[in-house]
């Protein structure tokens, strides 16, 4: 996403790469600016299943500058980014601050000596504010892999049939498609299938497993209005609305939208169309691509971003196990491996969290039981075999697992861990990597668990 020098065709000492985009088609596409002095033409490439969007990454120095596009033989610009009026007669302009550079040799705390030793307060204060400006420059197309595929569901797709391709392809969630409104109108989530296991061994429930054959999405989304006014016990119901956000988006924009609606994936929708007709859906994004693009930008400055040196332990981050003699903590929720999943399932409604570490008698993990390990019940109609009640949480992994997969697996994916001495930047990076979510704290040896972090975690103490 941020090339190197080589890669960009231009020396990039003292530069910040910036993706160009232009998403109104054509057939030949060119960037030129300031930068380039007008006089030389950079090619832009078409994104790989979004043919009418072009980007080029290009290294600019801090400060103003202005560009334009020069589309099939004739000088454009985007009317949906900041414009003015100059010799090129309008052009699109930007703006580098110069705290989105920075030269390691200035603030390497390592080798500057005590002189450059910072309240923690004051310096938090800086690398937060240095990696909102930088969260505030990029926007969303920063996010769209060069290729991939993103899957979209129909509303008026049986429900069983959905949750069976969630869980074959292995996504979490799903964009839902209304044909007649002719527009993305919701999401499909492992949660949708937790209330519906829910609802199905509710003795007093409408919903009967011969009518989750041919129940509708569509018809699901409706009862679940009903189902939230008895959860939420406010007798209100929340609209069946989609939370999406759009390519020129910043960044920051984008992670606030996903903190704020407590989500954790949003769609990236494109219209070239005023009243939002024919949407594209161009990439489902998530705070861990958000949280991969930090990480990159700053790899090779993180020593002059002190908080990211700290270890988490010494940062008001996560979720941890209450001390004794602790009061006003929230609990920390924990299961053992024979407790029932349908306790498991209220907890993670109840507790509004997205997974539960399973544990010892000691505490000690054993493994984790997430939301979107729910989806595997979709697998042979293992839901309509079960009942919540009876069914334990380690019996209802291995419904979802291989039979040669040993118990609690630490070196997969299930189990990531880390220590409360890990500094935030190696959390943050292991964070980044596609499929992880969430970190255990765990004691060294014991791996007696003191606490975990989130994506939500990080970024709320990164915005705060």
């Amino acid at each position: 996403m941020f090339g190197s020098g080589a890669a960009t065709g231009h020396d990039n000492t003292g530069v910040v790469p910036m993706r160009f985009v232009w998403p109104y088609g054509g057939r030949s596409v060119f960037l030129s600016g300031s930068f380039t002095g007008w006089t030389e033409h950079i090619p832009m490439s078409p994104m790989e299943g979004c043919p009418t969007v072009f980007q080029v990454i290009w290294s600019l120095t801090p400060g103003h500058h202005q560009y334009k596009f020069f589309v099939d033989g004739e000088w454009r610009h985007d009317e949906h980014q900041r414009s003015v009026s100059g010799n090129y007669g309008v052009v699109n302009t930007v703006f580098v601050p110069m705290e989105l550079y920075v030269d390691p040799s200035v603030f390497d705390l390592e080798t500057s000596g005590s002189n450059m030793e910072l309240d923690d307060a004051f310096s938090h204060s800086v690398s937060r504010h240095r990696i909102s400006a930088f969260l505030s420059m990029h926007t969303a197309y920063e996010l769209l892999p060069e290729s991939g595929k993103v899957i979209a569901l129909d509303v008026n797709l049986p429900v069983k049939q959905a949750f069976h391709i969630l869980h074959e392809q292995r996504v979490p969630l799903a964009p839902l498609w209304d044909f007649l409104k002719g527009q993305f109108v919701g999401v499909l989530s492992a949660l949708d299938f937790i209330l519906i296991l829910r609802e199905l061994g509710n003795n007093g429930s409408n919903l009967t497993e011969e009518e989750l054959e041919t129940h509708t999405i569509s018809a699901w989304k409706e009862g679940k209005l009903y189902l939230n006014r008895q959860i939420n016990g406010n007798g209100r119901a929340h609209p069946w609305h989609l939370i999406d956000a759009g390519p020129h988006d910043s960044l920051k924009d984008v992670a606030l939208k996903i903190l704020q609606n407590k989500i954790s994936t949003i769609p990236i929708i494109h219209t070239s169309s005023p009243d939002g007709s024919f949407p594209q859906l161009l990439h489902l994004a998530s705070l861990s691509g958000i949280l991969k693009c930090i990480c990159r930008h700053f790899r090779h400055s993180a020593s002059s971003l002190p908080v990211l040196q700290q270890p988490i332990c010494t940062i008001p981050l996560g979720t941890w196990v209450p001390k004794i003699g602790e009061s006003n903590i929230r609990p920390f929720a924990m299961l053992r491996p024979n407790a029932s999943l349908g306790d498991a399932l209220s907890l993670l409604v109840q507790a509004e969290v997205s997974s539960i570490p399973i544990v010892d008698d000691n505490d000690s993990l054993l493994d984790i039981y997430s939301r979107s390990d729910i989806t595997a019940l979709a697998k042979d109609k293992a839901y309509a075999q079960i009942h919540l009640d009876e069914i334990s949480i380690h019996e209802a992994l291995q419904l979802g697992q291989d039979a040669n997969t040993p118990y609690g697996f630490y070196n997969g994916q299930r189990c990531q861990m880390c220590l409360g001495s890990d500094p935030l930047h190696k959390v943050m990076e292991r964070l980044a990597n596609p499929g992880v979510r969430r970190l255990l704290i765990v004691e060294a040896g014991s791996k007696r668990v003191q606490g975990i972090i989130s994506l939500s975690d990080v970024f709320s103490f990164l915005l705060g």
